[in-house]
């Protein structure tokens, strides 16, 4: 191994111990009187586990010795004895239970304090951000890595009282017999020594372990996440394989880091013993030339085989460093992410008549090259229903998106009831505009649970807006109606049904402006119509992703939109006429549709 490679693991090795502890003490700092307790419940463990050496130094010279002098035993001195054990005894206990309910308290209030932290910084960061990290890591961050992070609290009140201990054992070694002592302790630079190489080696491997984790909860969450996909064009052979891969990597960084410590766990366990073997020896021999009492050597025996643990107790907090430093700064990296959004303290007027809505040289890009929207103008007026067409790429979903400040524009204003939606307060714009994506997600709940989303709503405003979305006839027609539950995203519906109970979540809340996203795409045509209808007599200002020709039509107006601007304007009528590209777009679904039934009848035929 070169000399720069040994002084680069050197330096990674001091570096990941000064950012572990830098970890730990931002728990102290946040968890400053049940860190105290937990040290104090230490202190007096280690304490207390000292003075047994004493008291098995003082039985043996005042007790024991002397009955095997004179052949009898004294009573008052064996109720000695036991009271001395017995009440060293529940003082560590006391100790012990002290130092682990501290040490839990405080890592699991660090970790739901992360926790939370990471999830509001999730909703608090803009979709753009989202869309850059996969589900599976973003899942990590707040799980694994949030207790990887704080998985050194648990030794750390350990670490600090056996450190004390070790020290007043020492003392008590160098007081009762020099020699021995000096004998006993030059077994600790061994000890340190192991110690300090098993860090080495075990740091590296503990760092790459925990960020394959990370990997492997990514591939897993994906593929579970596509599992339609997966089956459907039957690549499960393929996904195992790649699941395996990053399971097999990490199951080798285990196995390796785990011969380390099967390694050095023996060796970490004998020295103290040969030292223990070293220290009767000379013992001893001190002993029958009359140089020491055999209570001071069973002191220093006792005591040495209890001076190993504090050090042993320290690798165990060293050895969480690794893990620790990479859990802590993933999760910093989330913390520190920019880009949540900035609101105002405006609110919009109240009002029970649909919204206004201007949208004024919207633009927006995902890099300086990729111009999805650019200088965008149009408005909605109150009580309209305006339809958005467009081919594909042409920046519809863009355009919902930046409507219902999902993600801000680069340029430009979206502006309801002439207030700009970035001066609104966090929340406001929610309680006057409702969007309605392509995409429906349900939850795990009822049909109830779904609707409201835990609004204060009343069952005859669900089943209003259920009628509204025509979705009243198949819920009443579900077991329990409105208490049944819907399985895991829905599962249980079809994609019609779906569409239509996520269309009734946004109407529960009564939006003055209502946004849809090709939100009744996978229901019938006929159902549709209806919907729109319905809609109609709402009250609220509608803005629809259209494709289908009669959906479309029943708009009041409709924004024609070619690579992110504004082709073309006005009814659906005017647009025909003037616009062949608009004609050719509208008509192609239907030409599609028709061509489709013609081949399903040539094949029946």
């Amino acid at each position: 191994m070169s000399t720069s490679h040994t002084s680069r693991r050197r330096v990674a090795s001091a570096s990941t111990i000064r950012d572990g502890f830098a970890v730990l003490g931002v728990a102290i700092r946040r968890e400053p009187w049940i860190f105290t307790l937990s040290t104090l419940g230490s202190l007096l463990f280690g304490a207390l586990t000292v003075a047994d050496a004493w008291v098995l130094g003082w039985a043996t010279d005042n007790v024991v010795l002397p009955a095997f002098e004179t052949g009898t035993t004294s009573t008052k001195g064996l109720i000695a004895i036991l009271a001395l054990f017995v009440g060293v005894a529940i003082l560590r206990a006391v100790g012990i239970v002290a130092r682990r309910l501290g040490a839990g308290v405080m890592q699991y209030r660090m970790q739901a304090h992360y926790r939370r932290a990471v999830t509001r910084q999730y909703l608090r960061l803009p979709m753009s951000w989202h869309q850059q990290h996969p589900t599976g890591q973003l899942l990590s961050n707040a799980n694994a890595d949030v207790e990887a992070a704080w998985a050194p609290i648990a030794p750390l009140p350990m670490a600090v009282g056996t450190v004390a201990m070790m020290v007043i054992a020492v003392a008590q070694m160098l007081l009762a017999d020099l020699v021995m002592a000096l004998v006993g302790l030059l077994v600790f630079p061994l000890v340190i020594v192991a110690n300090i190489a098993f860090q080495r080696l075990q740091s590296p491997l503990m760092t790459r372990a925990q960020a394959l984790r990370a990997e492997v909860s990514e591939v897993a969450h994906e593929s579970f996440d596509g599992a339609l996909v997966v089956k459907t064009l039957g690549r499960e052979q393929e996904e195992t394989a790649r699941f395996a891969e990053r399971a097999h990597q990490l199951r080798d960084v285990a196995v390796r880091a785990g011969r380390v410590r099967a390694a050095f766990d023996p060796a970490l366990e004998a020295l103290p013993n040969l030292g223990v073997l070293a220290v009767l020896s000379v013992g001893v021999w001190r002993v029958l030339n009359g140089q020491t009492d055999a209570g001071d050597v069973v002191t220093v025996a006792y005591l040495l085989t209890i001076v190993a643990f504090p050090i042993r107790s320290l690798g165990w907090l060293l050895g969480e460093f690794p893990r620790s430093v990479v859990g802590f700064e993933r999760v910093g990296a989330v913390l520190a992410a920019t880009g949540e959004m900035q609101y105002g303290g405006r609110e919009i007027p109240a009002a029970h008549d649909g919204a206004r809505l201007d949208v004024r040289h919207l633009a927006y890009r995902y890099d300086a090259d990729q111009s999805l929207l650019e200088d965008l103008t149009f408005t909605v007026e109150p009580g309209r229903t305006v339809a958005v067409v467009g081919a594909t790429a042409s920046g519809k979903s863009t355009l919902t998106s930046l409507l219902v400040r999902l993600v801000d524009p680069v340029d430009g204003a979206v502006l309801v009831d002439g207030t700009d939606l970035r001066d609104l307060r966090a929340g406001a714009l929610a309680e006057h505009v409702a969007l309605v994506p392509q995409h429906t997600f349900l939850f795990d709940d009822t049909v109830r649970g779904n609707v409201t989303l835990g609004a204060d709503v009343d069952d005859e405003q669900v089943w209003e807006a259920l009628r509204t979305a025509q979705a009243d006839g198949f819920v009443a027609g579900l077991p329990h109606g409105l208490d049944s539950r819907l399985g895991e995203r829905g599962t249980t519906l079809s994609g019609g049904q779906r569409q239509r109970l996520s269309l009734a979540r946004a109407l529960v809340r009564r939006p003055r402006l209502l946004v849809m996203d090709d939100a009744t795409s996978a229901v019938d045509p006929e159902v549709e119509a209806r919907i729109l209808a319905a809609l109609r007599g709402f009250g609220s200002t509608i803005l629809v992703v259209a494709y289908r020709k009669a959906t479309i039509g029943l708009a009041d107006e409709v924004v024609y939109l070619t690579d992110g601007h504004v082709s073309d304007q006005g009814t659906h009528t005017e647009l025909l006429a003037r616009s062949a590209g608009y004609a050719d777009l509208v008509n192609a679904y239907e030409q599609d549709r028709a061509e489709a039934g013609d081949d399903e009848g040539a094949v029946t035929r």
